[in-house]
């Protein structure tokens, strides 16, 4: 298993930058931009154990996997959610987000993710990527979509 982390603070308020994360599709959509479907199959909205079917595109191809809620928290000065799926039947990964209020407009974020491989094929592939890369692009992502969200505001 791999993990990575990455955290930033957005000069934006913690529900500005929650709602990109556990929004609406659309909302997610602006830092994820290739969901194209997010449906809830079973459970409750905002719930640990809910289930999601998630379609996502990526050039011609087109994936489609189960995401379920592993942790939900939602307080007015901390938020976190977890999610895990399978894709492909090559990986198990989970990402956590957590943001949490250090002033009215300012949000520390934390992105974690994890990737377990489930071929010996993809457990080779994972120990020559050591790249972080992709992480930090959407840490970045989304500080820059809440903060410009924020400023249109204003």
């Amino acid at each position: 298993m791999k993990e990575w982390t990455r955290d930033i603070e957005i000069n934006a308020p913690i529900d500005q930058v929650w709602k990109l994360l556990d929004g609406t599709l659309e909302d997610m959509q602006k830092i994820m931009p290739n969901v194209i479907e997010n449906e809830l199959v079973t459970g409750s909205e905002n719930g640990v154990g809910a289930v999601y079917r998630q379609k996502y595109r990526e050039g011609k191809k087109l994936q489609e996997y189960n995401v379920k809620t592993l942790v939900y928290e939602n307080e007015a000065d901390f938020k976190k959610l977890k999610v895990g799926f399978n894709l492909a039947n090559m990986f198990d990964i989970t990402t956590t987000y957590e943001v949490k209020k250090l002033s009215d407009h300012t949000t520390y974020f934390r992105y974690t993710t994890t990737n377990t491989p489930l071929k010996w094929v993809t457990k080779l592939l994972l120990k020559l990527v050591n790249s972080d890369k992709v992480v930090v692009q959407f840490v970045e992502r989304v500080k820059q979509v809440a903060e410009k969200e924020m400023a249109e505001q204003s």
